[in-house]
């Protein structure tokens, strides 16, 4: 058409194209298709992404430690050349064997079925196992998530625990109360004590501007020694022994088993669950948590805005330490101790560090980081014994994990992973600083 020429008018009573309704868009049209758009999708930068595809990565490197490890795979390889398939098949079948061994001892035992003599509950022994090792790592980590999301870096989760384990232990031997509210008072004694080992941290950071990590590092020590000492007084001392061990905690005040008396997992992991919802709330739902959230993002704008950022942190690191208290209750009054020992608490607050690291300092990925380190730990025993790997390489993986999580620029380089949401991935692990 030109410009002499002049617009069509409509006859009376039509419509034109602009003016007519948009057609509604099905909802089909917004679902997703199996098809080549919807996998490029999923091949993106996002969280579960780098977080599976970096426990892939470190479950290859540890398979090439086990190669390397075991004497007789290596041996193979010194005539490679003249026969690979004996080398490789070699390495194939010890790393196969190794990883299957610690699936059945973290899992399910497979090859137990069917076998005489093996009764119901020793199907449920690996799983058993792993949520026994899984609980108090469920509290730790809870404890510096908590910590980190209102802008500050608990390293003191272990103290934190000692301290928590200590009183829960000893009001479970010295009072005599009925069943039920014998464990309600030792898990609060526990609890409280948690929080007043983390309260000292967070008044010198509030009040005086002592940074958390000295802090909170200097604590574990002395909690360590003051367990110490406190194993060899008088009425805590177990009368019947020359070792550094106290009195056994009462029947009364222990952690219910939840299946068989001979498997080891016990309320302590319910009780797990309980306190990450209830975290996961405070976090997100709760006044309390709106201001940890804000002092930990930017405290000037918090303190524009009217909060007191000083009784915030106090407030973030009396919650970080009453969940790590609790943490270390779940040891001494569950089924992995029963009486106070320097050694009793092991590694759970440092652990825990890295199980909240894992977990994307998010309280439902903690329990998912707290629940892997606990399979690793329970299968790790089974494969030292069954397939005659070292333990340590347990803690190898361990560590190959968090450093690939923690570094997700590394895995997206690795497997040329999409940008799509990558920038999300960063933001959590530098708020701490």
């Amino acid at each position: 058409m030109t410009e002499s020429e002049p617009e069509p008018v409509p006859a009376a009573g039509a419509t034109t194209a602009a003016d007519a309704p948009i057609a509604p868009r099905k909802k089909s049209d917004d679902r997703p298709t199996l098809g080549p758009e919807f996998l490029r999708q999923l091949w993106t930068a996002n969280t579960v992404t780098v977080t599976v595809l970096a426990i892939l990565v470190a479950l290859v490197i540890g398979g090439i430690m086990i190669i390397i490890s075991t004497p007789t795979v290596t041996a193979k390889f010194g005539y490679f050349f003249a026969r690979p398939q004996d080398a490789l098949s070699a390495s194939w079948y010890t790393v196969r064997d190794a990883y299957l061994q610690l699936f059945y001892g973290s899992v399910f035992d497979f090859s137990s079925i069917g076998q005489p003599g093996v009764t119901w509950w020793q199907w449920f022994q690996p799983i058993s196992e792993t949520l026994s090792y899984a609980t108090p790592l469920v509290f730790t980590g809870l404890s510096v998530a908590v910590a980190f999301r209102g802008g500050l870096f608990n390293i003191g989760g272990q103290g934190q625990a000692i301290m928590g384990l200590t009183v829960a232990a000893t009001l479970g031997f010295v009072l005599h109360l009925p069943i039920v509210i014998h464990l309600i008072v030792a898990l609060l004694g526990g609890l409280i004590g948690g929080a007043i080992w983390g309260f000292i941290p967070g008044f010198l950071k509030a009040r005086t501007g002592a940074h958390e990590v000295i802090t909170t590092i200097m604590l574990n020590y002395i909690a360590q020694l003051f367990l110490n000492w406190f194993i060899l007084q008088g009425g805590v001392h177990n009368p019947n022994r020359l070792d550094a061990i106290s009195k056994d905690v009462l029947g009364s005040a222990k952690l219910p088993r939840l299946l068989n008396e001979n498997l080891r997992v016990d309320g302590g992991i319910i009780l797990a669950l309980l306190f990450t919802a209830l975290v996961a709330w405070l976090l997100n739902r709760s006044t309390t948590g709106f201001e940890l959230r804000a002092v930990g993002s930017n405290p000037d704008a918090a303190r524009t805005a009217g909060m007191s950022v000083p009784r915030t942190i106090i407030i973030t690191m009396v919650i970080a330490g009453a969940l790590a208290g609790l943490g270390g209750s779940t040891v001494v009054l569950g089924a992995q101790a029963n009486s106070l020992t320097g050694p009793v608490a092991g590694n759970i607050g440092f652990n825990g560090l890295l199980v909240a690291l894992l977990g994307r300092v998010r309280p439902w990925g903690v329990v998912l980081g707290a629940l892997l380190f606990g399979a690793l730990q329970a299968g790790g025993n089974r494969m030292q014994s069954y397939a005659g790997i070292s333990l340590e390489l347990v803690s190898v993986l361990q560590s190959l994990i968090v450093l690939l999580v923690a570094a997700p620029a590394l895995v997206k380089a690795i497997f040329r992973l999409r940008e799509a949401r990558a920038a999300r991935l960063g933001t959590v692990m530098a708020k701490g600083w």
